[in-house]
């Protein structure tokens, strides 16, 4: 059964967009077809996190619109089977409701077991497009209370549009895994539901960045790789570690 999820965060920079990379990577790298929509109009970089900047021309708007079919697109990753993306446009288009979202990801999930969105971060228009429109939201956050409040007010946003929503805890410094470790409840009550993946602080994950490479590619070894292959496996349903040890 084909699974949408929506990426989001309840402010920026807590790597939402790398995130939705790495996972669509491993999830593709997994044996799985997997679609990476940019949902993030105006700010769009999700091409640029997976090195397909070049590649992706036409934007979901098009699609919606008519002016393309679905199946031209969405774009293959040249180096990845089953990576596909389906970029966003520059400006928000007028008319453009939750509804057309829905249709959009609805004709997605015939073609692909795995459809990430990359939301935009915070509550605007971007996030309200895209919350009626999936099966399950992962709230991408950091440790500090600052973050956590933010991810806070957006799972009291989606809660009454998704019933599954999952935490992950980004960019935790090496030397606090272990005490997540043993405040794994107070971590996962604070921002009100199950924590899906811890993922280190790595520089790898910088780099690939930096390189525009999907880190499944970059970089072989990295705490970061692990943990986005062990949550790209937890939502699929596998039963692997939380944490990293």
């Amino acid at each position: 059964m084909s699974t949408s999820v929506a990426v989001t965060s309840g402010k920026g920079g807590t790597g939402k967009t790398s995130f939705t990379a790495a996972v669509g990577s491993c999830l593709a790298a997994l044996g799985q077809r997997a679609l990476c929509i940019d949902m993030d109009i105006g700010l769009r970089n999700l091409d640029i996190a997976l090195g397909m900047s070049d590649l992706a021309v036409m934007d979901f708007t098009d699609v919606i619109e008519g002016r393309c079919a679905f199946e031209r697109a969405v774009v293959e990753h040249p180096k990845i089977p089953g990576l596909f993306l389906l970029t966003a446009p520059f400006t928000l288009p007028l008319g453009l409701t939750p509804q057309h979202v829905a249709a959009l990801v609805a004709r997605a999930k015939e073609d692909f077991d795995f459809v990430l969105i990359d939301c935009p971060a915070g509550l605007g228009d971007g996030f309200q497009l895209a919350a009626g429109a999936v099966d399950r939201a992962v709230v991408v956050s950091m440790t500090d209370p600052s973050a956590l409040r933010d991810a806070q007010r957006t799972v009291m946003e989606l809660s009454p549009k998704i019933e599954t929503l999952h935490l992950v805890m980004n960019r935790v410094q090496p030397k606090l895994i272990r005490k997540l470790h043993t405040n794994i409840d107070q971590a996962m009550n604070t921002a009100g539901l199950p924590l899906l993946g811890v993922v280190p602080e790595d520089l790898t994950v910088t780099l690939a960045a930096g390189e525009g490479t999907p880190l499944v590619l970059a970089h072989r070894k990295g705490a970061a790789r692990v943990a986005y292959l062990n949550i790209a496996k937890r939502l699929m349903g596998r039963q692997v570690p939380l944490l990293m040890t």
